[in-house]
């Protein structure tokens, strides 16, 4: 089976004062990582980048984004994915270990941001004029603070960090999310699931282990996900173990029966079937498509 790099931290230039943490202006980062990042790849820790100029192309399991001023895309541990480029783009890239962060926060987790829940969440956001304007130079000071040598170093950048995932999460806000008292508290209902589902999709599938934990009918569970994004909880914890099946397809050395067993099913025959539903191909054929890209 084809094998993707996965890239950690100590495959980058790290300044000795942020050993979890790495900033640079995309171009810069392109050119001296070029054959890393343009191929198809995994990575153990978070990622965002800003464009501000420049187009092409973001595939990021296995959905394509087009790339232009303004996108700001954040990944996840465990995504693969890889850029294509029409031309010279420019932007900035950063990126930390969750321990970085969660340590300066312990209150909060990188999950609670909508941009981190891939499975549910487009890892795109697509940025205003007005807000370009305003979180561009968070970026920029951020880069400026990671070269430095500040005292409290690590907590600035960490502060900036935090305000870049807060600005962007207000953006998703005004977007998307309803403003109802009824639809805001379905949506705190589903971003629980949403984590609920990142943590026990391996070993529980069943819509009623979710509903108990959330201390809800599976009725009402499926009301909510229905009502919102038109998918029945079922469907959502379907949706999470088919992307791990098609990362492990084009990533690990295990074999069919054992990434199905890997994800939960015994049996093969069953597994694949349902891959072909939820895919349009068998795991075999799907694995060919994508070494053909």
């Amino acid at each position: 089976m084809p094998i993707n790099p996965i890239l950690n931290l100590s495959h980058f230039t790290i300044k000795d004062l942020t050993p979890d943490f790495y900033c640079n202006l995309f171009s810069d980062h392109l050119n001296q990582n070029h054959s890393k990042i343009t191929v198809p790849h995994k990575h153990d820790f978070y990622l965002c980048v800003l464009f501000t100029a420049g187009y092409g192309t973001h595939q990021i399991d296995f959905n394509s984004y087009p790339i232009q001023p303004g996108s700001v895309f954040c990944l996840s541990p465990g995504q693969i994915h890889n850029w294509r480029f029409k031309g010279a783009v420019e932007g900035y890239i950063f990126f930390h270990s969750a321990s970085f962060y969660e340590a300066q926060y312990t209150r909060k987790a990188l999950t609670n941001f909508p941009f981190f829940l891939s499975n549910l969440n487009s890892s795109q956001i697509n940025l205003t004029p007005k807000a370009i304007k305003r979180i561009v130079p968070l970026f920029k000071r951020l880069l400026e603070s990671y070269q430095s040598n500040h005292v409290m170093k690590s907590h600035k950048i960490c502060s900036l960090i935090d305000l870049i995932y807060i600005e962007l999460y207000q953006e998703i806000v005004e977007k998307n999310l309803p403003t109802t008292p009824q639809s805001k508290a379905y949506g705190n209902t589903l971003h629980q699931l949403e984590q609920l589902i990142e943590q026990y999709y391996l070993t529980n599938k069943s819509p009623q282990f979710y509903a108990d934990q959330l201390n809800i009918t599976t009725k009402h569970l499926n009301r909510i996900s229905k009502e919102l994004i038109n998918k029945t909880t079922s469907t959502l914890i379907l949706e999470r173990v088919i992307l791990e099946a098609k990362r492990l397809l084009t990533h690990s050395r295990k074999n069919y029966s054992e990434i199905a067993r890997y994800l939960g099913y015994d049996d093969y025959a069953y597994f694949s079937r349902l891959f072909k539903q939820k895919s349009g191909y068998s795991p075999s054929k799907f694995e060919k498509e994508v070494l053909k890209k």
